[in-house]
């Protein structure tokens, strides 16, 4: 009985052990045990409106320079023609729509988001029109007196620095071109008071480039000190004219609104004869952008009706503001109406003084 009952034990352990081995499943892999049929969208949601995930790969892993630079423009082209046909679809949208499509949303820009300024000038305030009354340009805008300019520079000027005061002195009628000599701006602000000059400009140069522009206005100021970059001569404007005429040019001033900003408009009208003669056809512009001044002189001539064609004479600059001090030049003891202070006032992008 001992070795019968040993043996139909032993055949139960079999009969388990074949049961549990068919019960044990093999083991899958990670991606075998996902779903093997995609999950399908839905067939009325737009493209557009789908949700897009980041790529799990970046460009910026690829470790050969050129097949990065390869991959990083293709994927440049392909952001640029979505985003072309994009506007082609919108447009395509506003012109079905007609009359009832909505208005065009305004871009943000640094100059509309601008930060508003407490001392922009109203045209029509009665404090701002008495102002300009009294203040040092009144003589000049009453037509009681005409600009007569004096040009200098530092001492010992350069041949770009001198091409510029020259061509400066074509444009300003009036103007005069006088070498340094070696004396002092307090020596010389005198001697154009007694000689009937309005105004006093130096040109100051740093290794042989124009980089300053101290503007004086006389005989009781203001003084303004800017600083000159960007200047291109005649010879270095592509497609330029001719040279300009002895005619008085036109003057436009753009987007001086601040009562800052309002005073430098007045003393750049100033160096300009009041009555424009309309045959030269020639306009000289100061247009500020984001504090940067900018000074263009074209000549322009009528197509027809509706079209005008534009010549650029040259030269070109841009200013930047530094200082504007009360009276004449006065490094010492000058008291200053305004200083630009770099670190306290340049703090947000969105902030603009003239």
């Amino acid at each position: 009985m001992d070795t019968e009952s040993h043996e139909k034990l032993q055949e139960k352990k079999k009969k388990q052990k074949k049961k549990m081995t068919k019960q044990k499943k093999p083991k899958r892999s990670p991606e075998e045990n996902e779903p093997q049929e995609a999950v399908k969208e839905p067939e009325n949601l737009d493209k557009d409106s789908q949700p897009v995930f980041p790529p799990t790969f970046s460009v910026s892993e690829i470790k050969n320079k050129q097949r990065r630079h390869i991959m990083f423009m293709k994927f440049k082209q392909e952001k640029r023609k979505a985003k072309m046909a994009l506007k082609k679809k919108i447009k395509k949208q506003r012109e079905a729509l007609g009359d009832k499509a909505p208005p065009k949303p305004v871009p943000k820009t640094i100059e509309n988001q601008r930060i508003y300024d407490e001392t922009t000038v109203d045209p029509e305030d009665e404090e701002v029109a008495f102002d300009e009354g009294t203040d040092e340009f009144s003589a000049y805008f009453n037509r009681l007196t005409s600009p007569k300019v004096l040009i200098t520079t530092s001492d010992r000027p350069r041949g770009r620095t001198v091409r510029f005061c020259e061509q400066l002195a074509t444009i300003i009628p009036n103007a005069h071109v006088y070498y340094r000599r070696g004396l002092a701006l307090k020596k010389i602000i005198p001697q154009c008071i007694a000689r009937d000059f309005s105004y006093l400009m130096v040109i100051n140069e740093d290794r042989k480039v124009p980089n300053g522009l101290v503007l004086c206005h006389l005989p009781d100021g203001p003084t303004a000190h800017f600083k000159v970059s960007g200047v291109r001569l005649r010879k270095e404007l592509k497609r330029r004219g001719k040279d300009p005429t002895d005619h008085s040019p036109e003057v436009i001033l753009n987007n001086f609104t601040t009562r800052l900003g309002h005073s430098l408009g007045r003393m750049f009208a100033a160096l300009f004869p009041h009555d424009p003669q309309f045959v030269g056809r020639q306009v000289a512009t100061f247009h500020n952008q984001r504090d940067f001044i900018f000074f263009r002189f074209h000549r322009y001539i009528f197509r027809n009706e509706k079209k005008v064609g534009i010549q650029e004479l040259g030269p070109r600059f841009t200013l930047k503001l530094r200082s504007l001090q009360k009276g004449t030049f006065d490094s010492k003891f000058g008291e200053y109406e305004w200083v630009h202070k770099r670190h306290e006032m340049d703090s947000s992008r969105r902030k603009f003084h003239l």
